[in-house]
């Protein structure tokens, strides 16, 4: 037998383990089987074509007036649809079949006059749920009342070989899910939901920007140095080079140089790529707009960025409060705002003297026993931002700027011309999560590089995060940057926010995984089944 020697010599490579396994189930074996049968009498179970010429939503739409006709059907009309087959029906000389496209599910009812005996009987063998099929009718309302389609002609298109999970209402678990994708696109119809919303904010944000003239450019995904956001990157080879390169954290050194090249708006929405942790709001590769401004502030930012959300809710049609959770987000009224120093006082609660003495700061963490380490070591700038993370950042629920970031913090920020240990930076909160961070971008060469300085040597004191010293940029700044504006805005959690999922991975198509101890595809049902018992 063709397969039997096929399984073999893949064991004889030892390779295809877990397609070997998955061919070796007896569920399996019986579809590749009919497949086979189907071949037999002249019938490619894989076909290329179709003449399907409506979706399921287009069929229920166009003869939806059937219902309110005396003669619930119409002879006279033959259309075809194409779709997986969800459930299946067999009864003795008729079958009813639940069959879902993209658009949605349509029932279809066949029988032995309408297809012949032959086919009749061989239908009923050999198509199952989970294969995808063509089928030609007229529409029809059935004595339930739901409209049908009445084959007249049935064709397989796809043998499927791979049953579908049993359970008929989806995939409940997570894991399962998020390793295969596939299987939940197509036993949680819910789940395209999001990922529909995704595709159309990330077309929105595209036209947003273009509408407001800014011109979408691409910079390299490939480093040399990595920098742009305190980070630690992911590091390849260059063959050709023989040279280390960097996967980009962000592409904010390469857009300025842009701006000093004389473009004076600019933006790329792409991924970028940071080799940290994973949690709920974190994922190794994800998808950020980040765009500047040339002759704007900051406070130009601030503004534009409230005129962003506005513009996407609208287009979305969504509500302007919002279900996140048990939260409830209210983007109605103008984003509240606080700088660095009052948010930890008047929404963390605390003293005011820890803003502005390092040795308060200290005796307060000592105090409450905080999880600093070492905050001897640090800057007040960076004492502030452990206490941030543990008292403010949390309560930040309705969208909320945050300014005047810590210089130590932000090196890549201009200083405040009014308060030298601050910059002109902002990040916007939502639901307790950073959603954006800009700030009036350093043009000064000699400060960025006294700032970079600075950053290498906290990368030698071992801050794997800290970022290098780019050389070139400073360069290229010593060249002159017109006064700029630059943004960032996570286009994942932004996602989130507006299809009220509270896992990143729910709005990433193939998030990234822990790989599994033993590398088969079917261990997942077998833990599951497991934990059952």
């Amino acid at each position: 037998m063709v397969f039997a020697k096929s399984v073999k010599k893949i064991r004889s490579k030892n390779k295809g383990e877990q397609v070997v396994k998955l061919f070796e189930d007896q569920y399996v074996k019986q579809r590749i089987e009919k497949g086979s049968t189907l071949r037999k009498s002249g019938i490619n179970p894989y076909s290329n074509t179709t003449n399907r010429n409506m979706t399921n939503a287009e069929f229920k739409h166009h003869f939806e007036y059937l219902e309110h006709k005396e003669e619930k059907k119409d002879t006279t009309k033959s259309e075809t649809i194409a779709g997986r087959i969800k459930f299946l029906r067999l009864m003795g000389k008729a079958a009813f079949a639940k069959v879902e496209d993209e658009s949605g599910i349509l029932q279809i009812y066949f029988s032995k006059d309408a297809l012949g005996e032959e086919w009749f009987k061989n239908a009923k063998k050999l198509i199952e749920v989970g294969d995808i099929i063509e089928a030609k009718g007229y529409p029809f309302y059935t004595k339930m009342g739901e409209l049908s389609l009445h084959v007249e002609e049935l064709k397989i298109l796809t043998k499927a070989i791979a049953p579908l999970p049993e359970k008929y209402h989806g995939i409940q678990d997570k894991e399962l899910r998020y390793r295969k994708r596939y299987l939940d696109l197509i036993m949680n119809p819910d789940v395209k939901e999001s990922f529909k919303i995704r595709s159309k904010v990330v077309s929105l944000t595209r036209r947003f920007f273009e509408e407001k003239s800014f011109l979408e450019v691409e910079t390299p995904m490939l480093h040399p140095i990595p920098g742009g956001a305190n980070a630690k990157p992911f590091i390849t080879h260059h063959n050709a080079l023989n040279v280390e390169r960097y996967l980009r954290i962000a592409p904010e050194l390469y857009l300025k140089r842009l701006i000093v090249g004389g473009f004076e708006a600019v933006f790329e929405l792409n991924r970028n790529f940071r080799n940290e942790g994973m949690d709920h709001t974190h994922n190794p590769e994800f998808t950020m707009i980040e765009f500047y401004w040339a002759y704007k502030t900051y406070e130009d930012l601030i503004e534009i960025t409230q005129e962003f959300f506005d513009y996407i809710l609208t287009n979305l049609d969504l509500k302007k409060k919002l279900p996140y959770g048990d939260l409830e987000i209210d983007f109605s009224k103008k984003f509240a705002r606080f700088s660095y120093d009052e948010s930890l006082i008047m929404i963390g609660k605390l003293p005011e003297a820890v803003t502005v003495s390092k040795d308060s700061a200290i005796s307060f963490i000592k105090e409450k026993n905080l999880p600093i380490e070492n905050p001897e070591k640090m800057t007040l700038g960076y004492i502030k931002a452990e206490l941030f993370d543990i008292f403010v950042e949390d309560k930040l629920i309705d969208p909320t700027f945050i300014t005047d970031f810590p210089v130590e913090i932000s090196p890549l920020a201009r200083r405040s011309d009014e308060d030298p240990n601050v910059t002109e930076r902002f990040e916007l909160f939502i639901a307790g999560k950073e959603i954006a961070n800009g700030f009036s971008e350093l043009n000064d060469p000699i400060d960025q590089y006294q700032r970079f300085k600075a950053q290498v040597d906290l990368k030698d004191s071992g801050d794997d995060e800290a970022q290098f010293m780019d050389e070139d940029y400073v360069e290229a700044l010593a060249h002159g940057m017109a006064p700029t504006a630059g943004e960032g805005i996570g286009i994942d959690r932004l996602v989130m926010l507006l299809t009220g999922n509270e896992s990143i991975r729910d709005v990433l198509l193939f998030p990234a995984m822990k790989p599994l101890h033993e590398n088969t595809l079917g261990d997942l049902e077998e833990k599951k089944q497991e934990e059952e018992k």
